[in-house]
């Protein structure tokens, strides 16, 4: 059974930026509610758009069940568990939004995460702990949403959450928004702590109202009575990241242990403002006249130093070379100040060569940091 969708297209008009991509790559529906399998999800972050039209394919009840019988525990998890999962997982909205938190986080931020989502203090996360983030999640979209008809808005949230919900229903006090700017912050701030405790009040009325996912058995059992601990959230969050720079990784690599410095420019510039690509790898092909590769600890360091990129920002602040470019060994040694990760020469050099556009071994600081902003963001900044 499918779902046809021209009838609903016009929904796309009100959806924001997030929500349009999540619908173009969703392609279950129960209930009214979409999901992404996490084929979808993996397909969502590494591809421009779905390699096939999608149409939402209507799951019963009965074949819900059997996908979240298949579900491993977090114990078995793995940096393949969404590959292995393939088609036979579901994912919601707000899970897609806590997974691409995910992605673009430093591990020292996993800490934080999980101390917001343990209200009690008790060193584990709950069910009920893990959807309050949910309906945060859910209320913080709500001040995002475009304004316009009504009844088109109602029936986008209904796809997104599975229930309706009214416009005005984001808590404020005295005039205030409590919901911080970003999704990120939302975990990280611990002023939300008053809308986590709110919130955890009516956990029973969320539970209730939400189906069961992969991502809620898989954390908290087919019974949702396990608890998450602290070592299996941070396992699952480093295998995600990891699982997703090995997809881009092997798509470019053939078979082989490296990529090539151009496949690594490709990989690097997608996702970001830059309009003219063709200068940056023709600058790139220019300036490294013999091929050595980029190998997968090249690749995956890169990645992790991006996901310090605030830290590395206010380290070159503080050493004040952002009026000025910077050399290799100034750049390679305020990454590991700031980040802790160590950037081999290699990869530093092809770094440089890649956005050295004027060819005098220097990095402009602000260009770059700009650029490596929309990358980390992959284009949603």
């Amino acid at each position: 059974v499918t779902e046809n969708r021209s009838d609903l297209e016009d929904l796309h008009l009100y959806a924001t930026p997030r929500e349009q991509r999540f619908r173009m790559f969703a392609s279950l529906e129960f209930e009214g509610q979409l999901y992404m399998t996490p084929h979808d999800f993996i397909q969502a972050v590494t591809s421009d758009e779905p390699k096939h039209a999608k149409k939402w394919r209507s799951l019963s009840k009965q074949e819900l069940n059997q996908i979240l019988m298949e579900t491993p525990p977090v114990w078995k998890g793995s940096s393949k568990l969404f590959r292995n999962l393939n088609e036979k997982g579901v994912i919601s909205y707000t899970e897609y939004l806590f997974l691409l938190c995910i992605l673009t986080k430093p591990h020292a931020g996993f800490r934080i995460a999980f101390n917001m989502f343990d209200t009690d203090g008790n060193e584990m996360v709950d069910k009920k702990e893990f959807l309050v983030l949910q309906e945060i999640f859910r209320k913080k979209n709500e001040k995002r949403e475009k304004r316009g008809d009504e009844e088109k808005r109602a029936m986008l949230r209904l796809q997104l959450y599975g229930y309706h919900t009214p416009t005005n229903s984001v808590l404020k006090t005295e005039g205030e928004d409590l919901v911080p700017r970003s999704y990120w912050d939302t975990l990280r701030r611990s002023t939300s702590q008053a809308l986590f405790s709110d919130l955890a009040e009516r956990a029973d009325d969320i539970t209730s109202s939400l189906s069961d996912t992969t991502l809620l058995v898989h954390f908290f059992g087919k019974k949702g009575k396990a608890e998450l601990n602290f070592e299996d959230f941070y396992r699952f969050m480093d295998n995600l990241q990891t699982e997703v720079l090995e997809i881009e990784f092997l798509s470019y690599s053939n078979g082989m242990n490296t990529i090539s410095e151009e496949d690594f420019a490709h990989i690097l510039l997608r996702y970001t403002n830059v309009e003219n690509t063709s200068s940056y790898l023709e600058n790139l092909r220019g300036s490294i006249p013999e091929e050595k590769g980029i190998t997968f600890e090249e690749f995956r360091s890169f990645f992790q130093f991006l996901n310090n990129l605030e830290d590395f920002t206010i380290a070159m602040q503080m050493y004040n070379f952002a009026s000025r470019s910077i050399g290799q060994d100034e750049f390679k040694r305020a990454v590991y100040v700031a980040t802790g990760v160590k950037l081999s020469p290699h990869l530093v050099n092809t770094v440089f060569k890649i956005f050295d556009v004027d060819r005098d071994d220097q990095l402009s600081y602000k260009e770059f940091i700009g650029i490596m902003k929309d990358r980390l963001n992959r284009g949603f900044r």
